[in-house]
């Protein structure tokens, strides 16, 4: 496995090189199918967060899914094992997952898990002007969400199971696919424990 460390802000010592490269070699016994660790570290300190003025971003490749982690502390030591630990934690709840019987943990379905959620009751008020303006790529009207990050992802269509297992890798509570058997766009996100629900577009339906 190759270890690949670079720095922003900061210079990179020989003796993190190799204290990275060993401590990530642990991460094999968890996923032998690792190619290759890339350890960011970003040294741009924040004066009212000195605890958090190193923040290190791990990124496995493998012959799998990718997997990344990140954490921050106040040294590169602290935040490189914090960030081992998550990749360490995501690569063991991905396993566990996948050892999971899949008729006993079947996601619930989009009806159900919408079930609970209260309608919402929009009022317009006739007598105050919307102003629209230009946030990235799209018009907000009035005081609407400023996007503030955008990325784009190579996407091949999978599967439920599939989906779900790249989740657990990345470390985050949905995840964006396009499914394989229905070619719709989808996205499948963490309830409680092992219960997931599924939420999929029908485009171009009568009924949307």
């Amino acid at each position: 496995m190759d270890v690949v460390v670079t720095g922003r802000h900061c210079e990179i010592s020989d003796r993190f090189r190799e204290h990275a490269a060993e401590k990530l070699t642990k991460l094999e016994k968890h996923d032998h199918r690792i190619i290759r660790v890339h350890v960011e570290v970003d040294c741009e300190p924040n004066p009212r967060q000195h605890d958090q003025a190193v923040h290190v971003e791990l990124t496995a490749f493998s012959k799998g899914p990718v997997i990344r982690a990140e954490a921050a502390a106040d040294d590169k030591m602290g935040a490189l094992d914090l960030a081992l630990d998550k990749m360490a934690a995501q690569m063991r709840k991905a396993a566990d997952r996948r050892r999971v019987h899949r008729g006993r943990r079947t996601p619930v379905s989009v009806g159900k898990a919408l079930s609970d959620v209260p309608p919402t009751v929009v009022e317009d008020d006739d007598d105050e002007v919307a102003i629209d303006r230009q946030v990235g790529p799209i018009t907000v009207t009035g005081d609407g969400p400023l996007v503030v990050r955008e990325k784009t992802h190579p996407a091949s269509p999978m599967t439920l199971d599939q989906a779900l297992y790249e989740m657990e890798l990345v470390g985050h509570d949905f995840y964006l696919y396009v499914d394989k058997e229905s070619e719709r766009p989808a996205v499948v996100y963490r309830r409680r424990g092992y219960d997931y629900g599924v939420i999929s577009l029908d485009i171009g339906g009568e009924d949307a």
